[in-house]
């Protein structure tokens, strides 16, 4: 599973980042044989412009260390905080801590799809004050996925009720996002549909594709 507040950077002498075969862009790319790894140096490049690159599963560790970045953007100035975002899946709980996150940062936030986003990491993005997509965006409407956490009756059945409340306030935040009806945001999620970032714009996520 991946984290990316940051991707591996190996910095040699008279080495360009970008030189890096196992780096992000390097002919590998990102899943090459070389996992991406935080680095202190994309960490501070990616802080010094104000900027949150979030990609993989948002997980526990993921979401907290993004959430600390962005309250520390937050307490460093009022200018706006860029964050791009590819995740396709995340826990709902994790989700949430990010979510509660961006509602407390007084900076406005604007949040840009460069892959694909869906399920549970959708509230993230939705989130944002300002939300715009690559041209080659998907984003996937779907239920966050449930695992199960074993334990006592009573345990499952209370965390069962725990996944439905934060479901329903994901169904209500993307609604308020895009301007659906719940009912149609309901029936989407549940069919699994995919979005072009052109079928997102008159869905309503977004409010435009990110051109040269």
């Amino acid at each position: 599973m991946s984290h990316s507040l940051s991707l591996r950077y190996d910095r040699q002498p008279g080495r360009h980042p970008d030189d890096d075969p196992t780096g992000p862009f390097g002919p590998f790319g990102p899943g090459g044989p070389a996992p991406a790894q935080p680095t202190p140096w994309l960490d501070e490049q990616l802080f010094g412009r104000r900027m949150l690159f979030l990609r993989g599963d948002i997980d526990a560790e993921t979401a907290a260390r993004a959430a600390a970045t962005l309250l520390a953007l937050d307490a460093t100035g009022t200018d706006p905080i860029t964050m791009h975002l590819s995740a396709d899946q995340g826990s709902l709980t994790a989700v949430w801590t990010l979510v509660d996150a961006l509602d407390a940062v007084k900076a406005p936030v604007h949040a840009t799809a460069i892959g694909q986003v869906g399920a549970a990491a959708l509230g993230v993005f939705c989130a944002a004050g300002r939300r715009s997509a690559f041209a080659h965006a998907r984003f996937r409407l779907a239920e966050p996925k449930v695992s199960s956490p074993g334990g006592t009756a009573d345990q499952v059945v209370a965390e069962a009720g725990r996944y439905l409340r934060d479901l329903e306030d994901l169904v209500l935040r993307i609604a308020a996002a895009t301007g659906q009806p719940r009912s149609r945001i309901e029936d989407d999620l549940q069919s699994g549909r995919v979005l072009s970032a052109e079928e997102a714009l008159s869905y309503g996520p977004i409010t435009d594709i990110v051109t040269r």
